[in-house]
């Protein structure tokens, strides 16, 4: 062996230098959160429209009727309610005026009706947003989520709360009838409180759910709670149930 050879087996080879250690966070810029998932009402003769595959694609639960009569058998138990005007059964305007005289589920009216009177009555019947259509996908959800951050409800910021014999003093959580202090539990307050924020509006069994018990609760959380405040309120008046949609706050 030479000696140019035998030096060139001793020599240390050259080290590969080791990565700079790259942090997560570094390499991969934070993401919005995503939009969170909706039980949807599609309320359209033609079911067949890409956007109703796309919303699926994006974690919504999508529940499809082609008529009208449909509609108002299948709102009651969703959280947004897409609605055509061209149905073969009923007029789309009625519907929505139907809808929004029992429930105060969102309603957007997506539709290839452009002019504005259109717009107007679909909006005078208590639609929440009007899109017509072509729409793209990102324009609808956005106008899905501004709908539904409207129809967020909000804790009652009032102090008293007076519905003829009826009293209720926020702050101090107490509850007079005639006078006469009302023993409830956290839960009944809560329910007495918020219906009695909304004297003249329905408020729908789910929304009652999420709103007082959220997570936790079973399907018949509301009925017990809305049982026991009658005995104590003295009289099953004060809370009515209109069947098939939840309760509201009664005259007695």
């Amino acid at each position: 062996m030479s000696q140019t050879t035998a030096v060139a087996q001793v020599l240390p080879q050259p080290r590969t230098p080791a990565p700079h250690p790259v942090r997560l966070l570094d390499a991969v810029p934070a993401l919005a959160p995503a939009p969170a998932a909706r039980r949807i009402l599609v309320v359209d003769p033609d079911l067949g429209d890409p956007l109703v595959p796309q919303l699926r694609r994006h974690g919504h639960e999508i529940i499809g009727v082609t008529r009208g009569s449909a509609a108002l058998e299948a709102h009651q138990d969703v959280d947004l309610v897409l609605l055509a005007l061209e149905l073969p059964d009923l007029d789309g305007l009625e519907v929505c005026r139907t809808i929004r005289s029992v429930s105060r589920v969102p309603v957007i009216i997506v539709t290839a009706r452009h002019s504005e009177l259109d717009c107007v009555l679909g909006l005078q019947a208590g639609a929440d947003d009007y899109v017509t259509k072509p729409c793209g996908l990102r324009e609808l959800m956005a106008r899905m989520e501004a709908v539904m951050r409207r129809a967020q409800w909000q804790p009652t910021t009032v102090a008293q709360i007076r519905h003829g014999a009826l009293h209720i003093d926020v702050g101090s959580r107490q509850v007079t009838v005639d006078g006469t202090e009302v023993a409830l539990t956290r839960k009944e307050f809560d329910l007495l409180a918020l219906l009695a924020a909304h004297p003249d509006t329905v408020i729908p069994r789910k929304q009652l759910l999420k709103q007082v018990w959220g997570d936790s609760w079973s399907r018949r959380t509301v009925d017990t709670h809305v049982s026991s405040l009658r005995g104590k309120l003295g009289d099953s008046g004060w809370i009515v149930t209109v069947r098939g949609f939840g309760f509201k706050l009664g005259h007695c």
